[in-house]
């Protein structure tokens, strides 16, 4: 090892920095580029990090614990037991026909029973770190299939705790060591006592954490909030995941498994938002540190020397995780793209199974000349997770349908109506309202099941059904219908639409709304003529507002805000003219100048005072001075 402290931050810090925007920028993601970066650095590669690779991934481990907080703290606990049936049969049935399925290969192979066994408890493992981060990263947490992929991943982070317990039982031992010691070998508080005294205390432990969570977190934080202090609030989060890790290693059980039960008994907190930012960037740093300790723990010099096995051995690893994930998924109801996302998402091996094979050779049931392929196997498996991800995202999801949400049918519209509304949230139901309250009939399309079921018991006439699919649109009357307003959920989803609405039925005028500027140039060329920026209106009237707190009259705010607005939807639609040139920004600058220097030209203009007739509330105001 080259250098001390410093040194190694810097390589480490540096091999981030350099691969890991090249790996986004090919589309590959982050965590593809963490994880050659630590080849790169790693004892194979330049050779900047060696044998303290190790030690560095168990204290980046932590960043796994940090993860599973913030997810917690998404996770409100009435979705929790939502996901009951998933976490325990989905999950539990994976690890148990897993461990069946590669125990009896590992027989074939000339293991022992005991070593096929531990062999079979430990890959039937996924890596929560990776697949949660790369689900995190392109969206897909919250699909169906995303859902499904956390509660297994949820039950195998449970199943640990039982497998560390018995793995002594295989080499023919008690399994007291199991319950004393911590996932890295560390003695617990509740070593040498009884079983009825450990399960005590694991009961203990997680009373702790759910009574503290709910009847002292709240009273904690508002008064490190009254201080007002942000570093103040940010080491008081940190004690707290740290304390939960503490005290759950100290029972035995897995530190991720605390924090993430913490996240959820506060995830209904008004301090849920500012927790999560305050923890985000410790995360992040952790993960990457360790997904950089994987890559660089990598035998290469053990895979040059063994390439047949050691790629055969993951290859099969992947495709019999694969086959039951999918196999499971399907037989517990989900669609095929979900059940593809599920298999494609947890064929890996996780970290967890660096620990149990250390555990294991520690108790003896495993030998050195089976887990070193294994564990170079283990760590290749993590590696082309984000490469079996994207192959998914390009290649096979678009074949096999959205892995978003289950399909339910498209609803039958018998309603013909003038106005259609693609997508009902927040900005589409305001439209929808106003024109049901002004006598105009809509007919509404909304994607989001679960909203069309809420909307409906509202009493508005909303049906469920993918707008951007022509027949859909069609029978909802879009060839009669006179306009169309789309509101869907992404910018993506509305070009698509207008694309297909442009071809289809050219006569329906189009209204859409668009998330930021670029959205709008993007709306604008594709050949809509009402764009309306999301929240422009309400910005302006906040604007308006503060003009007239500061002392400017109510008629001066509205002209100005009616000027500033004129000026803008001009500007928007000459610079969408030229957002290709070279002399975008320059147009863009000389644009902001000249409406600066029209609103102070409108302010001197000496016939303004014409309109203070209909300024009512500011002669009341200023005739009550007198």
């Amino acid at each position: 090892m080259t250098g001390g402290f410093l040194f190694q931050a810097f390589v480490y810090l540096s091999a981030a920095v350099l691969l890991v925007p090249i790996a986004k920028r090919l589309d590959l993601g982050s965590v593809l580029g963490y994880l050659a970066a630590g080849f790169v650095i790693g004892p194979f590669g330049l050779g900047f990090v060696g044998t303290e690779g190790q030690d560095v991934m168990h204290f980046a481990e932590f960043g796994v614990v940090m993860m599973l907080f913030v997810i917690g703290l998404e996770l409100e606990p009435s979705l929790l037991w939502r996901l009951r049936g998933p976490i325990l049969g989905l999950g539990g049935l994976q690890v148990v026909v897993t461990t069946a399925v590669v125990a009896l290969a590992a027989r074939a192979f000339g293991l022992t029973w005991s070593e096929a066994l531990a062999v079979g408890m430990t890959l039937s493992l996924s890596s929560t770190a990776i697949v949660l981060q790369t689900l995190q990263e392109k969206g897909q947490l919250k699909s169906t299939g995303g859902q499904s992929s956390f509660a297994v991943l949820l039950f195998q982070d449970i199943a640990v705790i039982p497998m560390l317990a018995v793995l002594p039982l295989l080499a023919g031992g008690h399994g007291s060591s199991a319950s004393s010691v911590g996932h890295h070998g560390a003695t617990t508080l509740v070593a040498g006592l009884p079983g009825w005294a450990q399960t005590l205390a694991v009961l203990g432990a997680v009373a702790v954490i759910v009574v503290g969570g709910r009847l002292l977190a709240r009273p904690f934080f508002r008064l490190l909030a009254s201080t007002r202090l942000r570093e103040v609030f940010t080491a008081a989060v940190l004690l707290l995941v740290v304390g939960i890790a503490l005290l759950m290693s100290q029972v035995g059980l897995s530190a991720a498994l605390g924090t993430f039960l913490a996240g959820v008994v506060l995830a209904n907190s008004e301090y849920r938002h500012e927790l999560e930012s305050d923890i985000e960037p410790f995360k992040g740093l952790l993960l990457g540190l360790f997904f950089i300790a994987v890559g660089a723990a990598i035998d290469f010099g053990l895979v040059a020397a063994r390439p047949g096995l050691i790629f055969g051995l993951v290859a099969l690893v992947i495709a019999v995780k694969f086959a039951v994930l999918f196999g499971l998924g399907r037989f517990f109801g989900l669609g095929a793209g979900p059940s593809g996302l599920l298999a494609f998402a947890l064929p890996q091996v996780g970290e967890f199974a660096f620990v149990l094979f250390s555990f294991a050779a520690q108790e003896g049931v495993l030998g050195a000349s089976i887990t070193s392929p294994l564990t170079a196997v283990v760590a290749l498996s993590m590696a082309v997770t984000p490469l079996m991800l994207l192959v998914h995202e390009r290649f096979v999801a678009p074949r096999m349908g959205p892995a978003a949400a289950p399909e339910r049918e498209a609803d039958a519209v018998d309603d013909k109506a003038p106005v259609l509304i693609a997508g009902f949230g927040s900005f589409g139901a305001t439209v929808g309202r106003f024109l049901r309250a002004n006598g105009v009939r809509t007919t509404v399309l909304d994607h989001d099941s679960d909203r069309v079921d809420v909307l409906r018991r509202l009493g508005l006439s909303v049906y469920y059904g993918d707008a951007t699919r022509h027949d859909l649109l069609h029978a909802a009357g879009a060839p009669s219908a006179r306009l169309l307003v789309i509101a869907l959920d992404t910018p993506e989803k509305n070009l698509e639409l207008v694309a297909m609405a442009r071809k289809h039925f050219p006569h329906l005028q189009i209204y859409a709304r668009a998330f930021d500027w670029n959205d709008a140039h993007d709306l604008i060329e594709a050949g809509v003529d009402h764009v309306y920026r999301q929240g422009l209106d309400t910005s302006l009237r906040l604007g308006t507002d503060a003009l007239r707190q500061l002392g400017h009259r109510a008629h001066q705010s509205v002209r100005a805000a009616q000027k500033f607005l004129a000026h803008d939807e001009e500007s928007l639609r000459e610079l969408t003219r030229q957002r290709r040139d070279t002399g975008y920004f320059s147009a863009v600058r000389q644009r902001i100048q000249e409406l600066e220097a029209l609103l102070e030209a409108d302010r001197a203009e000496p016939d303004l005072a014409r309109d203070e007739g209909w300024d009512a509330e500011t002669l009341r105001r200023e005739f009550g001075k007198l």
